[in-house]
């Protein structure tokens, strides 16, 4: 009947696991991140170079969602096509309205990648796709040899088309040292008077905007392939550099004169945030004329964060960052008094002061947060456990519970330096939620390499309602302690691992509670002392924790009350300590197992037992056949001597009693040697005796006796004295002299 059930069942949930299934195939492609990307190509363009992004996932073709698509994207993917530089994003349905799957992910790149999978993605709180908004770009290049169906790989970039060119080892597609394509590979550009007229066709050319620097690299940035052009001599009019005069006097080849050339052109100038954990959040920099520098935050308002997040990207400004709250920078401050209205689609577009001329020093260096700045916490004091928190919008907010994973896990627990793995709380307090939640549904797969990259519900600050909604996580990395500097590992200073890097214990407020908690963690007793001020010497690094306040049964000090040690009140100086009990304990791991000398120790130890039992056993064996031979070769009364012979006089006493016979227990522990005939063991029972049997109870000096034998009984046993005392033992009766001796015996 149950096996009946069984089938039943089984027959009716088949087809429920087979939509299920699907569903989940359909949802794995539809969330899919660039990692799985293997080809991308511009389709209904007039010109492969030109087109609606398309990608390929799994063998399945499917749209690039525009909602982050920018210039610097569209650039890497026309370098990536071999179709020059993007002139354009043309947006709507310029190219036809897509069909098939729409991939959301959001590509970041700041235009000097080769390939477009080098440019940091993001899904994590993506939007579904509206109709008709494809990425879509309009590349300056005609199509290049080899790349005539205008697919490319995302494992490396074609072949460029002929006489294109590039700027290599600069920090924009605008500078750098030029490089042009003939026959069939990158070729250097050699010249010994390399001026601002050829410059110009080259930043032209590029559509770079106009020449600022014409230079020739350094010996350490010159190049080392073959050469393409040399002696190019430009008006500063012509559309391409192959249309200059490129004529070299043959004494200028003689004499080695031509050198790399390098530009930088206008159009280089970029923008970035530093120092705020995010792409979307930090200090300003601008880079121009080779090299970045920071804008002064006298006047610095919203407006003119606006610009810098919307060149960026990042939507809209939600905080401004003054006085270095970033950092300091370094090296030159470019723009001061900015004074931007916000639509600006530049920061070098708004007013401003004299361009690189300031009266600020980097103390003063301008920040921004941008609303789609995103970073992730556990909201604990050690970082590696608790309630985990996303910051989107200029709000921490929470993440629900809904359909999470252990991959999930894993990523958040990797993305905060925390270990390689985690677990899930499930006993979480109840009560609604005080706060955003951001996220839900939070499905990270094997394939995602970064927490960013999974996919999830858009952002939506109601995502879940209940705290038992919420994720509370506890990473492996939470419960790593270390002591360094001792003699042992349980003692040293107190090292706890956060964040993916080693960090102090500042001293205040450490005592044995706090030392008790440190030793139990770790697995070395009770404490024995918690001392101060760097006693196994200063560490380096950051500082975790601060006036740390355990009450002693905590199981880690990750565990007790504790301020984070960012605040600069502590130096190294005042690094915490501590010596325990047990340092034997130390030396094995958790799991309890003994550690590898001890094991080498416990196997060479018992092999030379072993050897020392073989020896033994070869000497006893060697001594036991050479007085075996004597006694089948010595009449008998000498092996009788040579048997008695190393028993002491009080001991033989012990054999008899008073009359002169053997007592009661030395016959009954008498046996017969095996292998004698029954007539043999007859004769056994006679008093004869066995080397226990001698040893018996009743010896003198065994149990407290403390007379001593006389004078005259110790030594040797003469001769004369056997046959009366000691008859043949009953294993001598196959020797003729022994046999005749024990009749004898028997008859008296």
């Amino acid at each position: 009947m149950t096996v009946v059930m069984l089938m039943m069942l089984e027959w009716c949930v088949q087809p429920l696991g087979r939509a299920m299934h699907a569903q989940q195939r359909t949802l794995a492609m539809a969330r899919t991140s660039v990692l799985e990307y293997t080809g991308i190509r511009l389709v209904n363009g007039s010109t492969v170079c030109a087109g609606r992004v398309e990608v390929q996932v799994l063998g399945t073709w499917g749209t690039l969602c525009a909602s982050r698509w920018d210039l610097s994207d569209a650039h890497v993917l026309c370098q990536q096509l071999n179709c020059g530089f993007a002139e354009s994003i043309p947006g709507g349905e310029h190219f036809g309205r897509e069909t098939g799957p729409v991939w959301r992910d959001s590509f970041h790149c700041d235009g000097t990648e080769a390939l477009l999978q080098q440019c940091p993605v993001t899904t994590l709180g993506a939007s579904p796709c509206s109709q008709g908004n494809a990425a879509a770009v309009i590349c300056s290049g005609c199509h290049a040899p080899g790349a005539a169906d205008g697919v490319a790989s995302l494992l490396s970039p074609g072949p460029a088309g002929f006489g294109s060119l590039r700027l290599v080892g600069g920090g924009s597609r605008c500078d750098g040292r030029v490089e042009i394509f003939q026959d069939g590979a990158w070729g250097r550009v050699l010249d010994e008077q390399w001026d601002v007229q050829e410059a110009s066709v080259v930043c032209r050319q590029l559509r770079c905007g106009e020449a600022g620097t014409a230079y020739n690299p350094p010996k350490p940035e010159r190049g080392t392939g073959p050469v393409g052009l040399r002696g190019v001599r430009c008006a500063g009019h012509e559309a391409k550099l192959t249309l200059c005069n490129t004529s070299l006097p043959s004494s200028a080849l003689a004499a080695g004169l031509a050198e790399d050339v390098g530009v930088i052109c206008w159009g280089s100038r970029r923008v970035r945030l530093v120092n705020g954990a995010g792409r979307c959040a930090g200090r300003v920099e601008i880079y121009s004329q080779g090299i970045w520098g920071t804008v002064c935050d006298d006047g610095w308002d919203l407006s003119d964060a606006a610009v810098v997040c919307h060149q960026l990207g990042c939507r809209e400004a939600v905080e401004v960052a003054g006085s270095a709250r970033f950092g300091e920078g370094s090296g030159q401050i470019w723009l001061d008094g900015v004074n931007c209205s916000g639509a600006e689609a530049a920061l070098w577009d708004c007013p401003a002061g004299p361009w690189g001329q300031h009266d600020c020093g980097h103390k003063e260096d301008a920040g921004v947060i941008c609303s789609e700045f995103v970073a992730l916490r556990l909201e604990n004091s050690d970082g590696c456990s608790g309630r985990l928190q996303v910051f989107y919008n200029g709000t921490w907010g929470s993440i629900c519970s809904n359909s999470i994973t252990d991959n999930t896990v894993t990523l958040a627990c990797k993305e905060l330096g925390c270990g390689d793995r985690g677990s899930l709380e499930t006993r979480l307090p109840s009560g609604r939620v005080s706060g955003p939640a951001w996220l839900d549904h939070v499905r990270c797969g094997e394939t995602n390499s970064s927490f960013w990259q999974c996919p999830s519900t858009p952002w939506n600050p109601q995502s879940c309602e209940y705290l038992e909604e919420e994720i509370h996580i506890t990473c492996n990395a939470r419960e790593k302690i270390r002591a360094v500097g001792g003699k042992d590992e349980c003692s040293g200073r107190v090292e706890v691992w956060h964040r993916g890097s080693w960090g102090t214990v500042c001293d205040d407020s450490w005592d044995m509670q706090d030392a008790e908690v440190a030793c139990r963690q770790l697995g070395c007793g009770p404490a024995v002392s918690a001392l101060h001020e760097a006693a196994f010497g200063m560490g380096t690094g950051p500082i975790w924790l601060e006036q740390v306040e355990c009450q002693g049964t905590e199981p880690s000090l990750q565990d007790c009350w504790a301020r984070p040690g960012d605040s600069g009140a502590c130096r190294h100086k005042e690094d915490a300590a501590v010596r325990c009990s047990d340092p034997t304990r130390g030396h094995q791991s958790s799991s309890g197992r003994v550690s590898v000398p001890v094991i080498m120790c416990i196997i060479l130890g018992t092999l030379v037992c072993l050897l020392l039992a073989l020896l033994a056993g070869q000497v006893l064996s060697a001594g036991a056949g050479r007085r075996g031979s004597r006694r089948a070769q010595e009449p008998f009364p000498e092996a009788v001597y040579e048997e008695i012979g190393y028993s002491p006089a009080w001991e033989k006493r012990a054999r008899f009693d008073r009359s002169g016979s053997y007592s009661e227990e030395s016959l009954t522990q008498l046996q017969p040697h095996p292998g004698v005939s029954e007539e043999e063991k007859g004769l056994g029972s006679a008093p004869g005796g066995s080397l226990r049997s001698w040893r018996s109870a009743d010896v003198p000096g065994a149990e407290g006796d403390t007379s001593s034998p006389s004078p005259g009984s110790m030594g040797y046993d003469d001769a004369e004295e056997v046959p009366v005392a000691l008859p043949c033992p009953a294993w001598a009766t196959l020797i003729p002299q022994c046999r005749g001796h024990n009749r004898a015996a028997m008859s008296g």
